[in-house]
């Protein structure tokens, strides 16, 4: 389900160290697999003649990138992927034992994950099946003789999960964050980016010609013969070129004012009257709506024009390629093999499929991430992780607050608000003080795909069913094993699942420099975009609401600008750079992160002994260090690709150079000079927080 909600999420930006991997087998304890997982000699990582004052990225991970091409499974290869890795061998352990455990009671947690991940490892029944359990849904499409019956069907396909025409969510009002809001956004589209279709380069232009290949592959599978799924596939395509025209690009929706337009239902219907919205609530499954944020309006104009104009037939074989698109890998190996093929090869350049195992926990997780985050947190978190975890977030937080009253560009009135902003962050870590309730959704071992559409349908009821209640600002929008992190400026909250507060990431009896160099500053990337380029159009409340003075949004614009600048400069892959507008809120977080995270690193050895160097490197060495090596990466040029074209994070290498170029502290640290490629100085250096 798309959500407004600007969560940051850290994605594979996460820091980590290096480690030996510790082998779980079915058998040991994952308590003693969390607890003993020990860590490489972070100096094995390294590249010694490489000058770090020239490249920071490739003397602090050189050995590591030479010593670790991308795996076939993968699109890249990060230290992300591993301790991914790490936590898949706890949960696949705890899965293996649910689903061998068929006496389990019915509607337990145990029932309910055992039949899922089993429904999915029964590869024989998922062959002989094919696609009869979507038989009722293809019937529905065949059914349809009007736009109204369009609609219908369309509502019907979205909860069960299935990408078509666009996106409808419940979310917080972004200028009532009290309130929720009926939302809808633009949608529909197969391939990444609304920049696919218009793009004129050689690789995107083969992308849209093996995209129209794999619509064709598809619909042969289901049965059309070549010439009829190639006229098909031409429709597909015309259909969702026609809706990316109208379709805002990632740049524009960082823009939290320009996917805003509240308006009454009478207004929707007014401006796009082909989609019936009364009917399209109805047929969803929702009532009592009187107002809706239309989050692109040219959007739903361009689509309400699509669906006035074209044949009814049309949208029957739109519809019936997003069907199947949408639960190819759940499928026979046939569906899974063709869907594979474009969206891992092509798209990411990905050789081969992960194993069985790894696609059902991946998806267990996915649907059902309460219920195996209940027994992940058994086994593999610490209480201890959590205290000292927040005895950190408590130190970044005075260390960030520092630094807003240091600045010198900003007001009085701004800092005020600010600090005010900051003391009102909600923190959570580890996994929810309140866990989900699953009682309503059924699960057995039928059907791998009728599970996964049933979990999906019934997320989708629970958040159409906050319309009309109070506020949940416990609700976590991350499963606990997830390695990850996020801030949501609607709640104004930072959240650490348990996932990532692991070895090699955070050790709470670690080395402290460490510690403050990887999890530390990823405490501080989501605490600082409270007040990014986008963070800070939201007041402490979660409101959308300018809170700045003029002259202080403008002085932040003008800084942000050397940013923007900078990673615009970095060519990353052939002729490809970075685009500054589209990272520039994870570039700002970076920067803002480390720079409060040093700070407090600085601040918790008041009082103490100076810390003793390491394999030969200082405590300040070694922070910079951590944050280089959890930077630590591979890519396949396909992934890269897609990743500068779509992704607001910037590749990690340039996660590395981009924000510590920019630090006297880390200059002094490495004793680095004036003209190095890792000093940037004057009118170039990014200064913010």
């Amino acid at each position: 389900m798309n959500s407004r909600i600007f969560k940051r999420c850290a994605l594979v930006m996460v820091p980590a160290l290096a480690l030996t991997m510790w082998a779980f087998k079915p058998g040991n304890d994952p308590k003693t697999a969390m607890k003993e997982a020990p860590s490489t000699d972070f100096t094995a990582l390294m590249d010694k003649s490489v000058s770090p004052g020239t490249d920071f990225f490739e003397y602090a991970n050189g050995t590591w990138v030479k010593n670790n091409p991308v795996p076939a499974t993968e699109s890249s290869w990060t230290a992300f992927n591993e301790i991914r890795d790490f936590n898949r061998k706890v949960l696949r352990d705890i899965l293996e034992k649910a689903a061998a455990t068929k006496n389990a009671p019915k509607g337990s947690n145990i029932q309910k994950i055992g039949d899922y991940f089993a429904s999915g490892m029964d590869s024989a029944a998922i062959e002989k099946a094919g696609v009869t359990p979507l038989k009722p849904d293809f019937d529905a499409i065949n059914s349809i003789k009007t736009v109204g019956d369009v609609i219908n069907v369309t509502a019907r396909l979205q909860k069960k999960g299935v990408n078509a025409l666009f996106s409808f969510y419940v979310d917080q009002d972004a200028k009532n964050s009290t309130q929720y809001l009926a939302s809808a956004g633009q949608g529909g589209l197969g391939l990444p980016d609304r920049d696919y279709y218009f793009k004129d380069d050689e690789r995107t232009k083969n992308i849209r010609v093996e995209y129209l290949k794999h619509i064709e592959n598809m619909l042969v599978l289901l049965g059309d013969t070549h010439e009829a799924a190639a006229k098909e596939a031409n429709t597909i395509m015309d259909i969702e070129t026609a809706l990316a025209t109208a379709s805002l690009n990632r740049t524009q929706m960082r823009d939290p004012y320009a996917i805003y337009h509240k308006m009454t239902v009478a207004e929707a219907s007014t401006a796009s009257p082909s989609i019936g919205w009364d009917n399209y609530f109805k047929a969803i499954g929702i009532s009592g709506v009187t107002d809706i944020n239309i989050g692109m309006p040219e959007f739903f104009k361009q689509l309400s024009n699509q669906l006035g104009t074209r044949n009814v037939n049309d949208w029957k074989t739109y519809l019936r390629f997003k069907l199947i698109s949408s639960t190819a890998s759940m499928l026979s190996s046939n569906f899974v093999n063709e869907n594979f093929h474009f969206h891992g090869t092509i798209l990411s350049g990905t050789k081969s499929l992960e194993p069985r195992w790894k696609r059902i926990q991946g998806s267990t997780d996915g649907n059902l991430g309460e219920l195996l985050g209940q027994e992940y947190v058994k086994v593999a978190f610490k209480p201890e992780a959590k205290v000292k975890a927040k005895e950190m977030v408590n130190n970044l937080m005075a260390a960030l607050k520092e630094r807003i009253l240091a600045l010198d560009w900003m007001s009085a009135s701004t800092k005020e608000a600010a600090v005010h902003k900051l003391s009102t962050i909600m923190v959570k870590i580890g996994y929810p003080d309140k866990w989900r309730d699953y009682s309503k959704l059924s699960i057995d071992r039928s059907s791998y795909v009728l599970n996964e559409m049933r979990a999906t349908e019934f997320e989708y009821q629970r958040n159409f069913d906050k319309l009309g209640k109070p506020m949940d600002r416990t609700e976590w929008g991350m499963t606990p094993s997830t390695v990850n992190a996020y801030y949501n400026p609607a709640n104004n909250e930072i959240v650490f699942p348990a996932g990532i507060l692991q070895k090699p990431f955070f050790d709470p009896y670690g080395d402290d420099a460490m510690n403050y160099g990887s999890i530390g500053a990823v405490i501080g990337h989501e605490l600082t975009h409270g007040f990014d380029d986008e963070g800070r159009q939201f007041d402490a409340d979660g409101n959308l609401k300018d809170w700045w003075t003029k002259d202080d949004a403008e002085k932040f614009d003008q800084r942000t600008g050397v940013v923007i600048k900078q990673f615009n400069g970095y060519q990353a892959l052939d002729t490809m750079h970075i685009n500054g507008k589209l990272t520039l809120g994870e570039n700002i977080a970076d920067l803002g992160g480390l720079t409060i995270a040093f700070q407090a690193y600085k601040n918790s050895l008041k009082g103490k002994p100076e810390p003793k160097d390491i394999k030969g490197f200082t405590g300040e060495q070694r922070f910079f260090l951590a944050w280089a090596q959890g930077w630590r990466c591979n890519f396949r040029p396909e992934a890269l690709s897609r990743q500068l074209l779509t992704n607001p994070h910037s590749p990690g290498k340039y996660r590395v150079i981009g924000p510590l170029s920019n630090m006297p502290d880390f200059w002094k640290a490495f004793n680095l000079k004036p003209g190095q490629p890792m000093v940037r100085s004057g009118d170039d250096q990014a200064k913010i927080w």
